[in-house]
């Protein structure tokens, strides 16, 4: 018998929409050494490249996953801190560990691994630690309304679609999101569904997955009531490829407010898009993702918040990771790529306990903490500097007047980012001259209040930026006198004009700061990816 969804969803949704993930992305880069050859003991992952007893150096590409089952030499447990993943290091329990081996672990957040666990996480774990993650979401406007539905439909730019009427008296499709998800065998996806509702309604996520080439050949159908989704949830797909069809079931009379359906590729409780990362979730259902490495032990803490971007995940891992000290990414997945940090005060006060909580992990001061960031980063790592109050925030394009970012949509940049409206919307839910300036208030308020003496602002910026335009000046007027150095330089062109020369200036700051302010020599060039 056809699931409810299936009839009005299926003629509607595309067998497979090119725009979004290809498959085969699985790729797992697995270091051993050892005596024994672990991959003639079990049957791997089919896309895992097995590297057993190499040659190592610190040129290797990094590894997504290693395991050890001898003792290591000094060189070589050096080189693992360099070239493995950080939560993807493991040891056989009964292999003693030398200093530097302990050191490495340390380092590298690794664990012991039982013996007699051995086989059963070659087989059914090591598929977790695939090296690309992956991660989207369906906004507002990929929604369509199910016939049955009694009552009104409203969409509020991409920040929401708004239900509110008459749902039917059993569970039933109320709305589909257009465009299937297509899923390997062997893959898992998580699924979150932000939302709320109000009066007497009950929702249901129902996911459908076909034959691959078919949308009337079902394999599999999974349901998720409201409880289920307190959590993520997850679809296993152990037999054949094929898309997923996914639509949200209702029942009962009252408002439902439907955000975003966000779906990534899972690691079965191993992290969210890395391995060992944090997923922290308000009441409001809105996340914040946070990973940490612990590089070298050594300060300062380097807190990199990620920018706009619509594939949901970490940025700045590489280009981090090359700096050799402990960092911490930061990122969230609202609106469409991005809502800037803000939210309600449960919301900030949980991200500001995910970089408290690091530097109490390392055992560092805020005296040893850097806060930085790209065009929307910036402003996370400004607002967020007026709450940890670091010993430098390194900015490239800073952000910092969102009234006026959204302001600028009318004339100076029409269609340029509509997202700042989004931001603005979802704030105060007005787009007038009053929401500019509350926008406004909200950020430079707390930066006055904020004891800026001994803090250095790194800042680079576009002379001619059409998003925030005074943000440069505005950061200058506002720390004048108070005991704060601001390093500065401006590029022409707009906002986007010249992202390569603010990222060059970025990287020689920061490298600047962890040579001479924290006695680091020889920090690395990094990229953005």
């Amino acid at each position: 018998m056809r699931p409810t969804s299936w009839a009005a969803g299926s003629r509607q949704a595309s067998l497979y929409n090119p725009g979004r993930r290809s498959l085969r992305t699985l790729n797992i880069r697995a270091l051993q050494l050892g005596p024994a050859d672990f991959s003639r003991q079990a049957a791997l992952p089919s896309d895992t490249e097995w590297h057993y007893e190499p040659e190592l150096s610190f040129e290797d590409a990094e590894y997504d996953v290693a395991l050890i089952d001898r003792i290591l030499t000094d060189r070589e447990a050096e080189i693992l801190s360099r070239i493995v993943r950080a939560h993807s290091l493991f040891v056989l329990d009964d292999v003693p560990l030398s200093g530097k081996m302990a050191k490495m672990m340390g380092r590298r957040c690794g664990r012991k691994l039982p013996r007699q666990d051995l086989k059963p996480f070659l087989e059914k774990q090591l598929r977790n630690y695939f090296g690309r993650p992956y991660g989207e979401k369906f906004d507002a406007h990929t929604l369509t309304v199910a016939p049955g539905f009694q009552g009104k439909a409203a969409w509020h730019g991409f920040t929401e679609m708004v239900m509110d009427g008459f749902f039917g008296d059993k569970m039933q499709q109320a709305a589909f999101w257009r465009g299937n998800i297509p899923v390997e065998a062997g893959q898992a996806i998580d699924f979150w569904l932000e939302y709320e509702k109000e009066g007497e309604v009950d929702i249901a996520l129902q996911v459908v997955q076909f034959v691959a080439g078919s949308v009337s050949v079902i394999q599999k159908i999974w349901t998720f009531d409201e409880a289920a989704m307190r959590r993520p949830v997850t679809i296993d797909n152990p037999k054949q490829d094929g898309p997923v069809f996914v639509s949200l079931n209702a029942k009962g009379r009252g408002r439902l407010r439907i955000v975003a359906l966000h779906d990534r590729y899972s690691r079965r409780g191993a992290g969210d898009f890395l391995p060992g990362s944090t997923r922290i979730a308000a009441s409001s259902r809105e996340e914040i993702f946070a990973y940490l490495d612990p590089g070298d032990l050594k300060p300062p803490l380097c807190v990199y918040f990620s920018g706009y971007k619509t594939m949901e995940g970490f940025e700045g891992y590489r280009m981090m990771r090359r700096m050799g000290a402990p960092f911490l990414l930061i990122s969230e997945p609202r609106l469409e790529g991005g809502a800037f940090y803000l939210g309600d005060a449960e919301y900030e006060r949980r991200l500001r306990n995910v970089i408290e909580g690091a530097m109490d992990t390392l055992g560092f001061s805020r005296d040893q903490v850097i806060l930085s960031g790209l065009s929307m980063g910036t402003f996370g790592a400004l607002y967020y500097g007026t709450m940890i109050r670091p010993a430098y925030l390194i900015v490239g394009k800073p952000l910092a007047s969102l009234g006026n970012m959204a302001q600028a949509e009318r004339i100076a940049r029409p269609g340029g980012f509509p997202t700042s409206l989004d931001v603005m919307w979802k704030q105060y839910h007005q787009l007038d001259d009053d929401a500019v300036r509350r926008m406004n208030r909200r950020f430079w308020s707390k930066f006055d209040r904020t004891d800026w003496s001994g803090r250095t602002f790194c800042v680079a910026y576009m002379i001619e930026d059409d998003y925030d335009a005074d943000a440069y000046t505005q950061l200058i007027s506002h720390v004048s006198g108070r005991g704060a150095k601001i390093i500065g330089k401006g590029l022409h062109g707009r906002h986007n004009d010249d992202t390569s020369g603010i990222v060059n200036w970025f990287l020689r700051q920061y490298q600047r700061v962890l040579r001479d302010g924290y006695g680091r020599k020889g920090a690395e060039d990094g990229g953005t990816k």
